[in-house]
């Protein structure tokens, strides 16, 4: 019960910003607000529980901590599925969170560099300039005169997440096994891979570790510009970090202005989550607009600027294989193909039959095609994939749920730039080329060059893993061969038990049967009854055992 006082303090944060009436129209909501009844003395109700609801949700998300921020985060970019007035109130949450003011940032500074905050910057802004979930940033410049910016972890936050994560794992273990829906969510499984993104997040060496990453793959990239960590001044809970001076993609104001091409802006966005995804393996799984900006420089061929890379996601071999055979087959609208792989990749079961797999995905998917963005909700379009594949027992697959949480955020960011961006048009020419370039026999060339090194390294241990293998094998047979004899003999030992039985049961009857019998007159009536009916049985054993 250690998620107990969590779940009371989440319950009482509902009960007093009366978070229940966004439910007002929903069955159920009058049990709902019986259970949160005692929470609603007035000794517990919040002073602005008569505001706007849109404004106690957002103040109820900022007060519960940081996992439901960034819910809220998720929630501000899909104005497909709730209103403007929403959305706009809820993007504050992406870099406008309040921020901690005990302890000082530089005594956070002192302490994790062991030096006094004089030494290691030439000027340190005591107020932050943007401040998020898990932490806030503050502007500095170090004594070659290079601006940056100090990001720092909320002192305690690793209480409140480690609580909600409890908590968390309290409710996927009762969606589970309550429901059918919960199994094929697998909430359990999902909430363990999220427990190690979330703290992940909250240890900078390794968002650091990241960035440098990120910013290696884009080294000298037109397209995308990451940041330069200073490493010397980094560590679990501080980190510094280049300062970018770009403008906020959501501020398209600003962008028309600076006459950005909101069409290619838009087109190079889709065209680099591809490449992180299928080229690097490596992709940013927390792109809200918050963390994303787009470079002053050169308008008709914009550049983005990304940056907090606490949360990075990267695929299996399989996995990355699949979804893009999968993608490619999507838009060439072969849903043959798209129900084949599926089951190849044992996301259906193997007893699926094709025919109506195919048929239920295109239902789902042939509406969406040749239709600008602005008409196509992928978030709707997931859920509708999700309840048709329930026919199928189709589950939710945990590794790619950060994954599919990126695609949402990419199409939120896609509709607010250029609405009437054609998908299609811009991602099928990507993923044609990325599977010309895995099939080009030069490619597969250069991988078996990649691999000889390996290879190579392994020959002298081949003798002893063949040795091994043999022994093994061996072994194996030996084992077999034991088992074959036992199973032999029961087999052998039942078939005695039963013929005994049958014979048993005959001899009986004969008894049974010869007790019933006249007198004889003939030249047996002087042989005993029981001599006579064992000479029967003989003669039935002999003549008819099997």
């Amino acid at each position: 019960m250690s998620h107990l006082p969590r779940l009371l303090r989440v319950t009482r944060i509902v009960a007093r910003y009366r978070l229940d009436d966004f439910w007002s129209d929903q069955p159920g909501v009058v049990w709902f607000r019986l259970l949160l009844l005692p929470f609603r003395l007035p000794r517990f109700l919040s002073d602005q529980a008569q505001e706007d609801k849109n404004v106690r949700l957002r103040k109820a998300l900022e007060e519960l901590g940081p996992i439901y921020i960034k819910f809220g985060q998720l929630l501000s970019t899909r104005r497909d599925f709730f209103d403007s007035a929403l959305a706009d109130e809820l993007q504050s949450l992406q870099d406008n969170v309040p921020p901690f003011t005990s302890p000082a940032i530089e005594h956070i500074i002192e302490v994790s560099l062991g030096m006094k905050c004089e030494r290691l910057f030439k000027h340190l802004d005591s107020e932050p300039f943007a401040s998020a979930s898990v932490a806030q940033v503050h502007k500095a410049i170090l004594f070659n005169d290079e601006e940056v910016v100090v990001k720092v972890i909320r002192p305690g936050i690793e209480k409140t997440v480690a609580e909600d994560i409890k908590l968390l794992k309290w409710a996927a273990g009762l969606v589970e096994s309550r429901s059918e829906i919960g199994r094929r969510l697998r909430p359990i499984e999902v909430v363990n891979d999220y427990e190690k993104v979330i703290f992940d997040e909250l240890n900078l060496q390794a968002e650091a570790a990241n960035t440098s990453q990120l910013r290696r793959n884009f080294e000298n990239s037109e397209v995308l510009y990451v940041p330069k960590i200073y490493w010397g001044y980094t560590r679990r809970n501080v980190m510094v970090m280049e300062r970018i001076h770009g403008v906020p993609v959501t501020d398209i104001d600003s962008l028309l202005q600076l006459n950005v091409d909101l069409k290619k802006l838009a087109e190079t966005g889709v065209n680099i989550f591809f490449t992180q995804v299928f080229e690097h393996n490596f992709f940013h799984a927390d792109m809200h607009p918050g963390n994303i900006f787009v470079s002053r420089e050169n308008p008709g061929s914009p550049k983005y600027i990304a940056i907090d890379c606490a949360i990075i996601g990267s695929l299996t071999d399989d996995d990355q294989e699949y979804l893009a055979k999968n993608l490619l087959a999507i838009f060439k609208r072969d849903y043959r193909r798209v129900a084949e792989l599926h089951i190849a990749s044992g996301w259906v079961p193997k007893t699926t039959k094709i025919s109506e797999f195919e048929s239920a995905i295109r239902s789902v998917c042939e509406p969406i095609f040749e239709k600008p963005l602005k008409e196509i909700s992928f978030g709707q379009l997931l859920v509708q994939l999700f309840r048709t594949a329930g026919r199928f027992d189709m589950e939710v697959q945990p590794s790619l749920v950060l994954l599919q949480k990126t695609l949402l955020n990419i199409e939120g960011l896609g509709r607010q730039l250029y609405p009437e961006l054609d998908l299609w048009k811009t991602a099928l020419p990507y993923l044609e080329n990325w599977n010309s370039k895995r099939l080009n026999p030069f490619t597969l060339i250069a991988k078996i060059q990649e691999n000889i090194p390996n290879w190579i390294e392994q020959l002298p241990h081949l003798p002893l893993l063949l040795i091994e293998a043999a022994t093994q094998s061996s072994q194996l047979s030996e084992i077999n061969q034991v088992l074959l004899k036992q199973q032999q003999a029961a087999e052998r030992k039942l078939l005695r038990q039963r013929r005994l039985a049958r014979n048993s049961g005959i001899f009986a009857l004969m008894i049974a049967g010869l007790s019933l019998l006249p007198p004889v007159n003939s030249g047996l009536a002087d042989v005993p009854l029981v001599t006579l009916g064992l000479g029967l049985l003989g003669v039935y054993l002999l003549c008819f055992k099997r």
